[in-house]
C-alpha cells in the first residue's frame, strides 16, 4: 500500500506567535493604544481647565468685594448751556453739555499691593492714593456759536470717572479753582463717563484758567488704568510690585523695575489720542485710550500646564517608538497591556505637574513629576526586557524628553524652532537606529 504523503497541519499555538511577532500588526495595536491614551489624556486638560476656572472664580469673588481693575478718566469740566429749537409754533430750549478736557494733567499714583488667599487660590489686590492736579483752559463761546447767555455757569460741574466705585476707600480735600469743593455719587450726564463721582461748580464768563487738585484712596485688583484726558498729560505710578506688566494704548516712556517694586513714567499728548480737548454731546469715547499697569502673577501654573500637556501625544508616540525599537532590537517581548501601563504613567505625569504646581509652583512641580515618572517606566522596564543596560538607556532618553520639553516652555519665543529641530533629530535617530532592521538587498 502506497504511503500517502500528507503535511501536518499548523499547529494553533504556532499561529498565535506568528500572530504576536508580526511587527506591522504590533505597530497596529500600539497605533490604536496611542488613539485610546488621548481619552485620559483629555480628561486632564479638562481639570486644568476646571481648576483655571475656578481659581477665576475664586478671584472674581475676592474682586467683587475688594474692588475690580480701575480706570480713572478725568476730571472733565462739563458746562450746560441752552440751545433754542424752532418748531413749528413757538419756542422751546434744549439743554446741551460742553465737555472740556484738563489743559495739564499730572497723576501721581503710589500702589500697595499684597496678595489675599482662598484656599490654595491666590489673588493680587492694591490700595493706592490717587492724586490729579492741573489746570481746565475755558474756551471762547463765540467760536462755537454760543453767546454767554446761553451758557449756565452756576450749573457747571466736574466729572471724575471711577470703574467700580466699590473702591472708594477716601475722598481727600479737593479743590476746583480757589474753592474746595464737596464730591457727590454718580455723574448728572453720562455722555462721556457712565460711573464716578462729580463736583459742583460755580464759574463765571471771566474765568479763563480753571485749576483743579483731587485726591482719593482707591482699592482694587489686578490692574490701574488712567485715560490721558489732559492736552499734555503725564502719569507715573510706583508700587511695591515686582513683577508688573505695562498694557493699554501707551507704554510707559521711564521705568525701573527692581527687587523693591517698580516705578513708571508715562508722558502723553492730545495728538496722541483721537479726541479733542472740548465737544458737546457725546460724540466721542474715551476709555479705549486708557493705559498703565497690571500687577502679573508671574507663576501661572495652569497655562504653563495646559501648554505641558498640549505635547502629551507626543512624548507617549516617542516613548512607544524607543520601547519598540528596544524590543525589536534584544528580541525581546513587550505585551500590549505593558504598552498601556507605560502610557498611563506618562499621563499621570500631567495630573501630579497639575496637582504638586498649585502648592509648589509650576517648576518644583515639574522636577518631581519628572523624576518619579521617569523612575517608574524605568524600573517597569527593568522587569520587562530584564537587562541592565537598557532601562538605564529608557531613563536617559525620558530625562533628555522631559528636559527638552522644559527648555521649550521657557523659551516660548523659539517653542516652534526648537521644537522643529527637535523632531527632525529625533526622526533622524530613530532611522538611524533602524536602518539595518529590514532583510538584506539579494546580491547581483
Amino acid at each position: 500500500m502506497q504511503d500517502l504523503n500528507i503535511s501536518p497541519e499548523p499547529s494553533r499555538f504556532s499561529l498565535l506567535d506568528r500572530f504576536r511577532d508580526s511587527t506591522t500588526i504590533k505597530l497596529a495595536a500600539i497605533g490604536i493604544l496611542v488613539l485610546l491614551l488621548q481619552i485620559p489624556t483629555s480628561m486632564v486638560r479638562r481639570l486644568i481647565h476646571e481648576r483655571e476656572g475656578r481659581n477665576r472664580s475664586v478671584t472674581q469673588e475676592i474682586s467683587s468685594k475688594w474692588g475690580s481693575p480701575q480706570t480713572l478718566a478725568g476730571p472733565i469740566l462739563t458746562v450746560p448751556f441752552k440751545e433754542p429749537l424752532k418748531p413749528a409754533k413757538g419756542q422751546v430750549q434744549h439743554v446741551r453739555y460742553l465737555h472740556i478736557l484738563p489743559e495739564q494733567l499730572d497723576v501721581h499714583g503710589h500702589v500697595n499691593t499684597e496678595l489675599r488667599y482662598r484656599g490654595i487660590f491666590e489673588a493680587v489686590v492694591f490700595s493706592g492714593t490717587v492724586t490729579s492736579t492741573g489746570s481746565f483752559l475755558m474756551p471762547q463761546m463765540e467760536k462755537l456759536g454760543l453767546s454767554p447767555k446761553q451758557v449756565q455757569w452756576a450749573d457747571a460741574f466736574v466729572s471724575y470717572g471711577i470703574t467700580d466705585m466699590r473702591g472708594i476707600s477716601k475722598f481727600l480735600p479737593a479743590k476746583v479753582g480757589t474753592a474746595p469743593v464737596q464730591a457727590n455719587p454718580g455723574i448728572p450726564v453720562s455722555e462721556v463717563l457712565s460711573s464716578g463721582v462729580s463736583f459742583p461748580v460755580a464759574l463765571s464768563e471771566k474765568e479763563a484758567a480753571i485749576p483743579f487738585e483731587l485726591a482719593l484712596t482707591l482699592n482694587g485688583s489686578d490692574g490701574l488704568k488712567v485715560v490721558p484726558v489732559g492736552k499734555t498729560s503725564v502719569v507715573k505710578f510706583d508700587s511695591n510690585w515686582t513683577s508688573p506688566s505695562f498694557d493699554g494704548a501707551f507704554l510707559p516712556t521711564e521705568r525701573t523695575i527692581g527687587p523693591t517694586g517698580f516705578t513708571a513714567l508715562w508722558r502723553v499728548l492730545h495728538l496722541n489720542r483721537n479726541y479733542p480737548q472740548y465737544w458737546i454731546g457725546s460724540q466721542h469715547e474715551i476709555m479705549s485710550s486708557a493705559f498703565g499697569v497690571r500687577m502679573f502673577l508671574p507663576a501661572d501654573a495652569y497655562q504653563k500646564s495646559e501648554r505641558t500637556a498640549k505635547y502629551a501625544v507626543l512624548f507617549i508616540v516617542l516613548t512607544f517608538v524607543a520601547f519598540f525599537l528596544a524590543e525589536l532590537l534584544t528580541r525581546a517581548r513587550v505585551m500590549i497591556f505593558q504598552y498601556f501601563l507605560i502610557g498611563l504613567a506618562l499621563v499621570v505625569f500631567y495630573s501630579l505637574l497639575l496637582s504638586i504646581s498649585e502648592h509648589l509652583g509650576f517648576d518644583g512641580a515639574y522636577a518631581i513629576s519628572a523624576v518619579a515618572t521617569i523612575l517608574l517606566i524605568s524600573l517597569y522596564s527593568r522587569s520587562v526586557f530584564r537587562k541592565e543596560g537598557l532601562p538605564k538607556l529608557i531613563g536617559v532618553l525620558l530625562t533628555i524628553l522631559y528636559a527638552y520639553l522644559y527648555g521649550l516652555l521657557r523659551n516660548e519665543d523659539y517653542a516652534m524652532l526648537l521644537g522643529s529641530v527637535g523632531l527632525f533629530a529625533i526622526l533622524a535617530v530613530v532611522m538611524f537606529v533602524t536602518r539595518k532592521l529590514g532583510p538584506a538587498a539579494p546580491p547581483r
